[in-house]
């Protein structure tokens, strides 16, 4: 996460959320979704999304729900119970997405910035975001979980990654 505010800020709903794994992702109180850059090639894509996924289970364990074990025995990892939907998006859409976001202190807002992708120390990927101004950067993706009326009314309108 790239933000001051997404890094230091933790949406109320965070700390009363009832973990409703019973019900269908579309029923649940909170959405999260990933908006990705769709002009990137799949393997960025790809890269984009798990790397927000990481930072969304850090920031929000209680998304993720508790592993299992199938009938051999062989263990599997929790994953999100409210589920994530992965969408689609042009990079300078990704932009107005994330500042609006941010607006909204219900949303638990995480970022790719693209200068990301090109440090191959993570301590040079902070510095560089340290010098960068927010009007220069452009984003891989941006992710967003909160009250499912806020995530709908920011990205409604875009289509699937496919």
């Amino acid at each position: 996460m790239t933000s001051e505010h997404s890094t230091t800020f933790a949406p109320t709903w965070l700390d009363t959320l009832v973990h409703e794994s019973h019900l269908p992702t579309k029923e649940q109180a909170v959405k999260w979704v990933i908006v990705i850059d769709r002009e990137l090639p799949a393997g960025l894509q790809l890269n984009a999304a798990a790397c927000l996924s990481a930072a969304v289970g850090k920031a929000a364990p209680a998304m993720v729900g508790a592993g299992g074990v199938d009938a051999s025995g062989s263990p599997h990892a929790g994953l999100p119970w409210t589920g994530c939907t992965v969408l689609a998006a042009t990079g300078p859409i990704l932009k107005t997405i994330r500042t609006t976001a941010l607006t909204e202190p219900d949303l638990l807002v995480a970022d790719m910035a693209a200068i990301a992708r090109r440090a191959r120390v993570y301590d040079d990927y902070l510095a560089g975001l340290a010098h960068a101004q927010d009007d220069d950067l452009t984003y891989n993706a941006v992710s967003i979980a909160g009250p499912r009326p806020l995530v709908d009314r920011l990205t409604g309108r875009f289509p699937l990654l496919r």
